[in-house]
């Protein structure tokens, strides 16, 4: 671990000093270095150094077995004995100051001893085999972590392969991490001694890596603490306007968080609701935001109520109670007990208005959660003991807290980035997320994604690479693309396909914001440089199908038009041939159907039709293109050019356009042929081989294809328009079904006229 520190009395910047609930004193570390020369190292008794380590150890953990501790103590005093810092303390006083640091949030022994050693192994001559021999092999595993991180200290976390390596060494334990974010505070505490372009690397690098992370680890008693450190580095002169306006704001006779915290516990009183309410004063950053977003502020704005209660339950309780005696502004209310947080975080949020005006912010939780939201994976104690009543192994971000679930997600990136470049990249763009939404799926678990996340994100949230699969979304119940951007609450259903050959599109990662999902779309598209767009299928490749101009020249082709010139929809045989229309261009790959499976047959081969017999002899019938009518359809006829009498289904949209016209109708029946020719329209979301399948799939139910056409997809959807000849038409309905059975596709219906717009 570097030295460099600087005295407290070092001019530099000035540290933070924001009033906070239950503050202790700052240490003085000339009189803690002179403890720790001069202090006992005796068996008998706890050296007078880590007084105060053992005394906030104790508050957390009233029965601990201390001499770990002191052992620990004992050998990193006289390993670092002679070293000092730049400041001019001794070296011991760091990992003193970074081990009380965790002592006050909450970690257990096992990670204060590996605090105390963190250094011992990088600038002293002890070694992991010593440390285990005396310590165990878990404390040797912390020490040796955090030794691996040393060499992204100060700055070198901006380097790709070097940040890879620091999340390998941290990700079997996150204790590794904590430890790593107590060692920065302190040096960001005594960082005036530096240059200042030094303390503006060191603060950037702080900004944009460790921050975040704290914010993922929940550890906000850190966070906040170096947001306002770093805030005094980079941006002096926006940082001393905060300072003035909190000092202003202190120096007020009235306080009306004080007036409301003073109401809000009586009305908890009268409500027989135990309850601890307390002023949380906002930090630096906070205030800072604020002013930025309300312009003038007011006492309200400088601080927010806190109020512990012992059970969930009534956290309730409280926030009745407040939304009843008092004016609830109900658009700050944010219910995240039910719903935590992706960091462990759980507090019911709302706000109460003044009669003066001033709105007043108000946080509700249990002490547990309160203890959670202040240390995050710190609170958890030791992760690899069986977990308390208050640590639910049910809660998917806690089923194994060595490695809660983000830190998770993120090794699983990557290993799975194919370079360092594209992880760093990535991630720092996930970092740069401040706000979570959460969607449920179907089962009724939740999936935690940004703000911002679509369907594609969803996918591979839930199913990783194997959302390759991917063929559509259902969003509350209705069908959506998987370029649907989903919002905080909505409920999502996957539809994946079980084509293990499916691929992604390179059109996904315009929609994919989550680092999971484009780190596996780019290495699938790395893996397959020739697929996607190399050769687009009728799959979902929704992009490369309309940017060329496809899509018009297949919705000309195939399409059926009545010999009155209605305009009717449908695939069209303008010469009396059985002409299939294949799918243009690039949509022809992988399009191809199995073997014997007809696409088209010549004139000479066309079979007989379902007979209409009409009220008019020697006239020509001719069955509709635009519906398509088979037995035992309703229908109707009307007489068209040429003497030909055209035979449509009573319910075709032709058929109200044609008596609006004036056409006189023609009664019509059926004859004795069953055998018949419709026309069928298939919906479905795009993959590999779809067109094969439905082909096959009409091939097993005796259908011949007359016709096909397959237009270009859109927004990942695909529409197929098939003439189908069928020896029977009572195996219509069969039919249909087995074509809605392919999967992908999502409904199959008859083709009806679409009547021209007036």
């Amino acid at each position: 671990m570097s030295a460099e520190a600087t005295n407290p009395a070092t001019p530099g910047p000035v540290a933070p000093t924001a009033p906070r609930r239950k503050a202790r004193p700052r240490i003085d570390l000339r009189r803690l270095g002179r403890a720790a020369l001069l202090g006992t190292t005796s068996r008998d008794r706890l050296p007078d150094a880590i007084g105060h380590v053992v005394e906030a150890h104790r508050a957390h953990y009233p029965d601990a077995d201390l001499e770990p501790l002191r052992r620990a103590y004992v050998l990193a005093e006289s390993s670092h004995r002679g070293q000092m810092r730049k400041s001019g303390e001794p070296y011991i006083t760091h990992p003193l100051a970074v081990t009380l640091i965790l002592a006050e949030l909450g970690a257990e022994t096992t990670t204060l001893t590996a605090s105390l050693l963190h250094d011992t192994v990088e600038d002293t001559d002890v070694t992991l085999d010593q440390v285990r021999e005396q310590f165990g092999e878990e404390v040797r595993y912390l020490v040796d972590g955090v030794t691996k991180l040393e060499k992204v200290d100060y700055g070198a976390a901006a380097e790709p392969e070097t940040f890879r390596k620091m999340l390998v060494a941290t990700g079997s334990d996150v204790r590794v991490m904590s430890i790593k974010l107590a060692d920065r505070l302190h040096n960001m505490r005594t960082l005036g001694v530096m240059r200042p372009e030094k303390q503006a690397r060191i603060a950037k690098v702080t900004r944009d890596v460790l921050i975040p992370l704290a914010e993922r680890l929940g550890v906000q008693a850190l966070k906040t603490e170096l947001e306002d450190l770093v805030f005094a580095i980079l941006h002096p002169e926006e940082y001393a306007h905060t300072r003035g306006l909190i000092d202003d704001n202190a120096a007020r006779s009235d306080d009306p968080l004080a007036a409301i915290a003073d109401e809000v516990r009586t009305v908890l009183r009268d409500a027989d609701i135990q309850a601890e309410v307390l002023i949380r004063p906002r930090h630096f950053v906070s205030v800072h935001r604020v002013a930025r977003k309300r312009g003038q502020l007011r006492g309200a704005d400088f601080g927010r109520l806190l109020v512990l209660v012992n059970e969930d339950a009534d956290c309730y309780g409280v926030l009745g109670e407040l939304h009843t005696c008092m004016t609830p502004v109900v658009s700050e209310f944010k219910d995240f007990i039910a719903v935590p947080k992706f960091n462990l975080y759980q507090s019911l949020h709302t706000a109460v208005a003044r009669a003066d005006g001033q709105i007043v912010e108000v946080l509700i939780r249990t002490h547990q959660m309160h203890r959670v939201a202040e240390a995050g994976v710190v609170a958890l104690g030791n992760p690899y003991a069986p977990p308390s009543e208050e640590q639910s192994a049910s809660d998917g971000e806690r089923a194994d807290p060595t490695r809660p679930g983000w830190l998770s997600r993120l090794l699983d990136w990557q290993e799975a980035a194919p370079d360092p470049d594209t992880f760093w990249s990535t991630l720092r763009e996930d970092l740069a997320q401040d706000r979570e939404i959460t969607v449920f799926r179907p089962d009724g678990g939740t999936l935690g994604l940004p703000e911002g996340a679509t369907c594609v994100d969803a996918a591979y949230a839930q199913y990783g690479e194997d959302a390759h699969a991917c063929m559509g979304a259902s969003v509350n119940g209705r069908l959506a693309t998987l370029s649907t951007v989903l919002r905080d609450g909505d409920t999502v259903q996957l539809l994946m396909g079980q084509d293990p050959a499916s691929e992604p599109s390179r059109e996904w990662l315009e929609h994919a914001h989550t680092p999971a999902a484009r780190i596996a779309i780019q290495r699938w598209l790395a893996a397959h440089p020739a697929g996607a767009d190399g050769e687009t299928t009728v799959a979902g490749e929704t992009g490369a199908a309309g940017a060329g101009g496809t899509t018009e020249e297949a919705g000309k082709t195939g399409e059926a038009s009545e010999a009155s010139g209605s305009g009717a929809h449908g695939p069209r045989n303008t010469h009396g041939t059985n002409r299939a229309t294949a799918p243009r261009g690039p949509h022809a790959t992988h399009a191809h159907p199995p073997a014997g499976t007809p696409l088209s047959r010549p004139a000479s081969a066309r079979p007989r039709s379902a007979s209409a017999v009409v009220d008019r002899p020697g006239a020509t019938v001719r069955l509709a293109g635009c519906c398509t009518p088979v037995p035992p359809d309703e229908v109707t006829g009307f007489s068209v050019r040429g003497g030909v009498v055209t035979v449509h289904r009573a319910e075709c949209a032709a058929v109200a356009h044609m008596r609006s016209g004036g056409r006189a109708e023609i009664g019509v029946r059926w004859g004795d042929t069953t055998a018949c020719r419709v026309t069928l329209v298939a919906e479905s979301f795009g993959r590999p081989h779809l067109l094969a399948d439905l082909t096959e799939a009409i091939a097993l139910e005796g259908a011949e294809i007359v016709s096909a056409t397959v237009a270009p997809p859109s927004q990942q959807r695909v529409r197929h328009t098939y003439t189908l000849q069928l020896p029977d038409a009572a195996r219509l309905p069969a039919l249909m079904r087995a074509m809605r059975n392919v999967p992908g596709v999502y409904d199959v219906a008859r083709a009806q006229y679409q009547a021209p717009a007036s």
